[in-house]
């Protein structure tokens, strides 16, 4: 039988979840916008048929159609409200990133999980790349040895057009910034290969070149882990004149690897003292070329947590991942606002506290 399936944001991101239903063969019950003409015209350009309908109110279209899982996609400062109300209707759920945007509400989305035996992943669909998954199994099979450190670079565009497209884009109420918005998948996997366990993070943001945000379109920060490795973190929308890449680099006792392309998605360094695989033959079983920085993660997500609610596992992604890609991003903005290091873990904090900082 067919898991029922709704969508609730219809923009940017949405045709990658589509997609990834399509792929999945979910049943696609309804797609939901408030500007429903958006769910109108992806009903029709992805073939979707007379049996999946359009609604402005996400409330409306669950009472109607009482589809099992939901993908959440819209502005990213509504992500908890949705969340928490479909948990409580027991419905299962795929957010996007972030999943929220206070530690409060993530804490409350894991707590309603659990109570309410939902299942909730966070989209963060790039630890499914073919070059992360082999990366990530190198971690587990301890072929590093002891990582020393790491690094994530995300050096993107993003133009004035890209903020008027949508205005709750670079406002610290519904978005947060550069960080918050393009860089925290790769912040998510530098926290996930580097160990989770943070000690302490001491950063820098700064709005260089977007007068007309509120956010950072810069953000610099120095990571110490528990286990004692470090990692840096550069992030910036402000690359001349397109994105350039988005790379992570481990680096430990018996081993080097780089992870590149526009959004870590080719393996370019790949030299363990073990030499139990031949690089360039790595390079290229490993080396994906998606249309877009999104990559092709999300069909594999999506099956993830298919296989999770038949089968009733954990998912790989669990909304306790997606807390934690969002704690490093609010404690780097935590760190710079108050010019000092600022140790974990984070108990509260909301992007709304930064509110006027670039002012």
């Amino acid at each position: 039988m067919k898991l029922k399936y709704a969508l609730i944001g219809c923009g940017r991101i949405s045709p990658n979840h589509i997609t990834a239903a399509v792929n999945n063969n979910l049943n696609i019950v309804g797609l939901c916008d408030l500007e429903i003409n958006k769910a109108n015209h992806h009903i029709i350009d992805y073939k979707l048929g007379v049996s999946t309908k359009s609604y402005f109110d996400y409330k409306l279209m669950i009472e109607n159609e009482n589809p099992q899982i939901i993908a959440i996609a819209t502005e990213s400062g509504n992500h908890a409200e949705i969340a928490k109300y479909c948990i409580k209707k027991g419905i299962h759920l795929i957010i996007e990133k972030p999943i929220a945007l206070s530690l409060e509400d993530a804490d409350e989305i894991i707590a309603l999980s659990k109570k309410h035996n939902v299942i909730v992943s966070a989209c963060h669909q790039n630890r499914f790349n073919k070059s992360i998954q082999k990366i990530r199994e190198s971690i587990e099979q301890n072929r590093f040895g002891r990582l020393f450190h790491g690094t994530a670079h995300i050096r993107w565009n993003r133009g004035q057009d890209y903020y008027t497209q949508a205005p709750w884009r670079g406002t610290w109420e519904q978005d947060g910034g550069a960080l918050m918005n393009q860089c925290i998948h790769n912040i998510d996997l530098l926290r996930w290969m580097m160990g989770n366990e943070i000690d302490e993070v001491f950063a820098y943001t700064d709005n260089l070149n977007h007068s007309f945000i509120e956010t950072e379109d810069l953000g610099v920060a120095l990571v110490k882990f528990k286990n004692g490795s470090y990692g840096i973190i550069e992030g910036t929308t402000n690359i001349y004149p397109k994105n350039l890449e988005e790379t992570l680099y481990l680096f430990g006792e018996k081993g080097t690897v780089k992870a590149g392309g526009k959004s870590v998605n080719i393996i370019e360094e790949w030299l363990f003292a073990d030499k139990l695989d031949n690089p360039e033959e790595v390079k290229v079983k490993y080396h994906e070329n998606p249309p877009t920085v999104y990559g092709f993660g999300h069909t594999p997500l999506y099956k993830n947590v298919i296989d999770s609610i038949e089968n009733q596992t954990e998912p790989y992604v669990t909304a306790e991942d997606g807390r934690r890609a969002l704690e490093l991003v609010l404690g780097i903005y935590k760190s710079a606002a108050e010019g000092k290091s600022i140790k974990f873990p984070l108990k509260h904090c909301s992007s709304i506290e930064f509110k006027g900082r670039f002012r």
